[in-house]
């Protein structure tokens, strides 16, 4: 690489970082999009598209150059390697509580609704991809197209900005055309899910399926209202110094090496070795495991890390909240120069399967995540555990936050406790069951592909079920 290329990147990354800017100002000013919580990334993605090649260079010779889409298209899927290789890290490190009290049988029995709903999900693309290759073959569906839809509702921005690399990695030509369509998807779910998400609370508070809510309303308490939300969470900023959180520990000191230095440094470690180890797997031929992409073995690497940081009592050097921010950071980039370069017409070619798949993913997440929980909880917190889940499995997990936040505004259920446990535990399990997955998908047809996630998806409702009827009988 040149020193003209590197000043190109350095270029490039400050029309990012300018964009982001401009997404931070517009979320505090503009009221649409403080009440949908759309994230500064998302905002400033938009912004860029509007003045790239696609949309502003047909109606005028100034645009974004065609150099710095190309750049922006692929940045997100070099980014998900560090961003995925640092999940694993600080998992569990200090926490004291046992196995038994870590993961209690209601944590498992979400996890086991919530992963049955975002497979259920990767079933109805699929689904939508044969259905369309049949109705109109001249859409020319390619082989993985459906996979978009779990991407971008469950997986949000995030993943869907990763999802090119992955499929470039298993030779889909058309990779750049999924991770555009990965990300419509996912900001399809993210707005549709807070707007629907806000009308069933108004609905279930009306009809009296909240546990928290109707207290505050039948007391009158005005400032827990329904309508009453954290302002500072709107805005996306909070301007009183003093109530300004931390970034986290300082686990090293500057005469040293900086603390966010130091996390970089063994996630960027870990990520060489993934690309080493990769690189043997291919060498030495191994069927299945030549194919996975190397940030599955990135997660692994530092899963194992993680285990001997703990093992070897060296927790105090690695603070999972600075690990979160740094991931935070990464994504908002890989988000926003994801969506300046999506394909514009590429995704149009696309829109009546992704509008079908899109309609009919939330139709099924509902169905699944509501009546799941209501049989399974019945009356224990059972909307408020749905609501975390439904935003969540359509948008980022500070959607369902958000969502739970309005009619539980303390988080006094266990709702979010117990979701945050469970969601840890989809980081351990995808250990074992992405790699899985992601064979079937680099090497299996989208009917392979269909059927693995319909019987995944069973098999996630079974748990649930299994896990309910083994702790009532136990209590019985």
């Amino acid at each position: 690489m040149t020193s003209k290329l590197l000043t190109e990147l350095l270029q490039s990354l400050s029309l990012l970082s300018v964009l982001l800017l401009i997404g931070v100002f517009l979320r505090a000013k503009v009221k649409l999009f403080q009440k949908l919580y759309l994230p500064a990334s998302v905002i400033g993605g938009f912004i860029g598209l509007l003045i790239s090649p696609e949309i502003l260079g047909r109606l005028s010779s100034f645009s974004i150059s065609e150099e710095w889409i190309k750049t922006y298209s692929l940045l997100p899927g070099v980014l998900s390697i560090p961003i995925f290789a640092a999940i694993p890290l600080g998992m569990f490190l200090n926490e004291n509580k046992n196995i038994k009290s870590l993961y209690p049988t209601k944590v498992l029995i979400g996890f086991g609704i919530f992963q049955c709903a975002s497979m259920a999900q990767s079933a109805i693309g699929y689904a939508t991809n044969m259905l369309f290759s049949k109705i109109d073959p001249s859409l020319n569906m390619y082989r993985t197209f459906g996979y978009e839809l779990s991407a971008g509702f469950a997986g949000g921005h995030g993943l869907a900005a990763a999802t090119g690399k992955l499929l470039e990695g298993f030779g889909i030509a058309q990779w750049e055309i999924a991770q555009g369509v990965a990300l419509t998807t996912a900001t399809i779910g993210l707005v549709g899910g807070m707007i629907f998400g806000i009308i069933f609370i108004n609905i279930a508070v009306r009809t009296n399926k909240t546990n928290v809510i109707k207290k505050i309303v039948n007391d009158k308490d005005d400032n827990n209202s329904i309508n009453k939300i954290d302002k500072n969470m709107e805005v996306g900023y909070n301007n009183d110094i003093t109530k300004q959180a931390s970034l986290g520990r300082e686990t090293f000191l500057s005469s040293s090496i900086e603390t966010i230095t130091f996390h970089l440094a063994i996630i960027f470690s870990v990520c060489g070795l993934a690309f080493i180890v990769l690189n043997a797997i291919k060498k030495l031929g191994i069927p299945g495991l030549d194919v996975l992409p190397v940030w599955t073995y990135s997660m692994i690497i530092m899963f194992a890390l993680n285990i001997l940081i703990k093992k070897f009592k060296l927790a105090w050097m690695v603070d999972a909240k600075v690990k979160a921010k740094i991931i935070g950071t990464l994504s908002d980039f890989a988000i926003v120069s994801a969506i300046t370069s999506l394909p514009i017409k590429a995704i149009i070619h696309y829109i009546a399967p992704i509008i079908v798949m899109c309609v009919v993913g939330f139709i099924a997440t509902y169905l699944i995540v509501f009546i799941f929980n209501n049989m399974l909880f019945k009356g224990d917190y059972a909307f408020e555990r749905a609501i975390i889940s439904w935003g969540t499995l359509t948008g980022v997990l500070i959607t369902g936050m958000t969502l739970l936040k309005i009619c539980d505004p303390e988080y006094k259920s266990p709702a979010l406790t117990e979701f945050s446990l469970g969601f840890s535990l989809m980081s351990v399990t995808g250990l074992l069951v992405v790699p899985i997955l992601n064979t079937v998908l680099a090497v299996g047809s989208t009917w392979d592909n269909f059927i693995t996630a319909v019987i995944s998806s069973a098999l996630y409702l079974a748990f649930a079920f299994l896990i309910y009827f083994i702790h009532r009988k136990s209590n019985a």
